[in-house]
């Protein structure tokens, strides 16, 4: 059904509108109050980094696509490049009076806390004298203001930068000006000790910029800040294979800085004749400026977080938790002796890193460890990892490293490692032409008295110690021979630029990924039609494949019950009659971002279950190398079924999305309030043993395991 003139669009929706919806969660966090009050302006502050992101990626590349592609019809909504932009513009404009007003809400709560942002007319006397001493002394003296007129050209404005630009006025003639805020300079002045009272660097500047333009008349005032496409695949871009592929990527990170223009953010008091020139030098439209009350770039709320007071941070921040070691593991036993033992699932951030990253440095330093082999996408800017497989490489293992340098905005962090793991004798591969390596595994081989052993690790996220502390993501550790054997293979296949390897355990994009799961899903189908108990549960963080969406309807259609946890994106309608009725999705925002991937297919305890790093996304099925595992140890797929019974009964965090693409409180069922997180959080704080106990029994399920066995057994 690929002709767009057959398509049933009756079910799906358009990809850019549902993450707009997604982030309207987001600043629902902002606005719920049981969320510590300075928690909720976080949540802000995620929502508009959120919104730059999707400007500079989605709506970059929606831009690119309406110069080169002008008949490409979108395949889940049935509009050109141009209808989605001119929906996305249209659905953006109020999401700013939204944020201005919950800001406004916020910052006069905070006020209560003596927690200010001011502006210079609140300042008092000595506070103002302060903030004219801290422009004279520090900010002027590196500031570059410029005149725009026929004689000085428009300067190149990077992306998300912020600039203060005024209408001027001289000898009867009007012009305007332009004065970079450098990011040298700290966001905010701190003022006087009296609890946390600052003032933002660009609204300093505002204030005294007519010292700088002190020949002119100024008529206007404002914060700027353009936002340019950032969607530059390296794919596209003419690559001699001969030159180092490092030096190649740098030339990209500086050709991202210029790339065309997308949206022009205006706070402040720009008359129409400056937003009109800005946009006529920017080549936008007026549909591409957005006008906000709000400061224009938030990041300043996390740093404000290290200056609170204790007090303070107690009673508006959420209570501190420092991840746990598993219960199931002991800390005195070597972490590879009990993996060749018995299969142990890690679950961030409720469980910490410590036991991967132990098993690493343990790997570097056993004799019997012949090789270390591991993909990565992201890392964090400091990161053990990095040095433990250094150390292993120094110790004579085999060391492979798969490193993804077009992990996008982390790609100057992975050169850097890259140069590090090279220069201590890691073999690098940088991946493939038009493929992203997206995977999360590491294999570690072993010879003990002439016998080979795998320990395998397959994760749902990053090798990322920062983000493992954020996220939720789980992580498997295993000795299984059969994996090892399909991650061996796997690892061969890469080192070959073989892309169509075939495995026996593991599932692989681009080649056998997609095929798997459609194939897993028609024998659900089967199932249903002859009556027996069918069931899907996906956990992801978007749905847009079509393949994957129309092959859902189908076992809807068929009597297949579907449970969706979808974080961000999907384009699968539920509930549509007769097309998606039997499929519920529901979405969870909380003090974590949700992003593990678990399949899993049909009722009871027959029920295959597999993690991996893949969205259902094209991009994740055909475009990038994937991987999922199966869970066949019996206590981690009891472990992931408990946290899929958590999932479906959160009735707190939760939203339910409806088939005009809404998303709605869960429906009250009567029973007790559930914040899925809160839960893992709760069982993490009682399962993790003393430092010298031994590995305790499974630990007890929740009184919500009843309920959930009962779901999946029903299929609901």
């Amino acid at each position: 059904m690929s002709d767009h003139h057959t398509r049933d669009y009756s079910y799906t929706q358009e990809r850019e509108l549902s993450w707009l919806r997604f982030n309207e969660r987001v600043m629902e966090e902002a606005r719920d109050e049981s969320v510590p009050l300075f928690e909720r302006l976080k949540f802000a502050a995620i929502f508009t980094s959120n919104l730059d992101e999707f400007f500079m990626i989605r709506v970059g590349s929606l831009c690119d696509m309406n110069l080169v592609k002008h008949n490409h019809i979108d395949s889940k909504s049935g509009l050109t490049p141009a209808q989605q932009l001119a929906a996305v513009f249209h659905a953006a404009g109020p999401l700013y009076k939204q944020r201005d007003k919950l800001l406004h809400q916020l910052e006069t709560r905070l006020r209560a806390c003596n927690i200010c942002s001011l502006t210079l007319p609140e300042l008092d006397v000595k506070e103002r004298k302060q903030c004219e001493r801290y422009f004279r002394d520090y900010v002027r003296p590196i500031l570059s203001p410029q005149v725009v007129d026929p004689l000085h050209p428009f300067p190149h404005l990077p992306s998300k930068a912020l600039n203060v630009a005024v209408e001027l006025k001289r000898n009867g003639q009007n012009c305007f000006g332009l004065v970079p805020i450098p990011k040298s300079l700290p966001p905010y002045l701190r003022l006087s000790e009296r609890g946390l009272r600052y003032v933002l660097t660009e609204h300093v500047v505002l204030s005294f910029v007519a010292e700088l333009f002190d020949q002119y008349q100024v008529v206007s005032r404002a914060v700027i800040s353009v936002t340019r496409n950032a969607d530059l695949s390296p794919a596209d871009e003419d690559f001699d294979v001969n030159d180092d592929y490092r030096q190649h990527m740098r030339k990209v990170l500086k050709k991202r800085s210029r790339l065309a223009p997308v949206r022009l953010e205006i706070q402040g008091e720009a008359s129409e004749a400056m937003t009109a020139a800005l946009c006529r030098r920017l080549e936008l439209s007026k549909d591409q400026v957005f006008r906000s009350k709000s400061p224009l770039a938030l990041d300043y709320v996390y740093a404000l977080e290290g200056q609170l007071p204790e007090e303070s941070r107690a009673a508006l921040c959420y209570p501190p938790f420092q991840p746990r070691f598993p219960a199931g593991l002991n800390r005195g036993e070597s972490i590879l002796s009990q993996v060749l033992r018995r299969d142990v699932l890690l679950f961030y951030p409720y469980h910490s890193m410590d036991p991967f990253l132990k098993l690493v440095k343990e790997a570097a330093n056993d004799p019997a460890v012949l090789s270390i082999k591991i993909t990565i996408y992201r890392l964090a800017a400091q990161t053990k990892l990095i040095e433990y497989l250094a150390d292993a490489a120094e110790n004579g293992k085999d060391v492979t490293v798969l490193m993804e340098l077009r992990a996008r905005f982390d790609e100057q962090n992975n050169i850097q490692w890259a140069e590090r793991l090279e220069e201590a004798g890691c073999t690098l591969l940088y991946g493939f032409e038009g493929v992203k390596v997206h995977s999360k595994i590491c294999l570690i081989t072993r010879k003990e008295r002439g016998h080979i052993q795998h320990i395998t690790q397959v994760g749902t996220g990053n090798y990322n110690e920062k983000t493992a502390k954020l996220y939720t993501d789980l992580s498997l550790m295993t000795a299984n021979p059969a994996i090892g054997a399909d991650a061996a293979a796997f690892f061969q296949n890469l080192s070959t630029a073989n892309l169509d390897g075939e495995y026996r355990h593991l599932l692989a994009a681009p080649h056998s990924l997609k095929p798997r799961l459609l194939s897993l899903i028609d024998g659900e189908i089967a199932k249903a039609r002859a009556g027996q108990p069918a069931y899907i549960f996906l956990k992801c963080n978007s749905v847009t494949d079509r393949d994957l969406i129309d092959k859902l309807s189908e076992a809807s259609r068929a009597g297949v019950e579907i449970v969706m946890n979808v974080r961000g994106i999907c384009c699968l309608r539920p509930g549509v009659p007769d097309r998606t009725d039997r499929i519920q999705v529901f979405s969870i925002v909380g003090r974590f971002l949700e992003h593990p991937r678990i399949f899993l297919f049909g009722a009871g305890p027959d029920a295959r279950i597999y993690i991996g790093s893949a969205d259902l996304m094209t991009r994740n099925t055909q475009r990038r190398v994937e991987i999922a595992c199966p869970i066949l140890d019996e206590e981690v797929r009891r472990q992931i079924l408990h946290d899929v019974e958590v999932l479906l009964a959160d009735n707190v965090k939760a939203r339910r999305l409806t088939p005009d693409g809404r998303y709605v409180p869960v429906p009250d069922a009567g029973g007790p309030p559930v914040d899925a997180q809160a839960v893992f959080l709760e069982e993490a704080r009682q399962q993790e043993p003393p430092d010298d106990a031994a590995p305790p029994p499974a630990p007890r399920r929740s009184r919500l395991g009843e309920l959930a066995q009962r779901l999946l057994h029903r299929g609901l």
